[in-house]
């Protein structure tokens, strides 16, 4: 994973202004409301400011961009339009533009962080092991 500093925050502000002026979407209250966020967060991304990892994914929701858009634009990738994932044989179900091992390595990222940040006193060894078990388990049931 690309280190905080090395990510592009003034790129993603760029970028997000662009797509929300070409969906005419207003950077209000409403709309941030309406995407589970605060107007408060949606204007740092658009100053080029750091948000919580966990609201990107709203984000992307709101500019209608595929989850990890805003990550990929971070570290030099690009946006991911849900309209150019959608799978017209899937019933409206939308692909990843992440890689499986991409996705993968986010959850257990992720999944780690929660377990160290709640499983106080517990060994290093155990929480990856507990880690890697729910990024699989995930995985088997179709939800990475």
């Amino acid at each position: 994973m690309t280190s905080e500093s090395a990510r592009d925050y003034e790129r993603l502000a760029a970028i997000a202004r662009r797509r929300r002026a070409e969906l005419g979407l207003a950077l209000n209250d409403v709309n941030a409301k309406a995407g589970g966020l605060s107007n408060r967060t949606w204007q740092r991304v658009e100053k080029g400011l750091e948000i919580r990892e966990t609201n990107y994914v709203k984000i992307d929701g709101l500019l209608q961009w595929a989850p990890g858009s805003c990550l990929s634009v971070l570290e030099g990738g690009d946006p991911v339009p849900i309209e150019e994932v959608k799978d017209p044989d899937a019933g409206g179900a939308q692909k990843s533009p992440l890689s499986p091992e991409r996705v993968d390595k986010e959850a257990l990222e992720a999944v780690q962080l929660a377990l160290i940040a709640t499983a106080k006193g517990t060994p290093a060894e155990e929480i990856r092991e507990m880690s890697e078990r729910v990024v699989r388990d995930l995985r088997e049931r179709g939800l990475l």
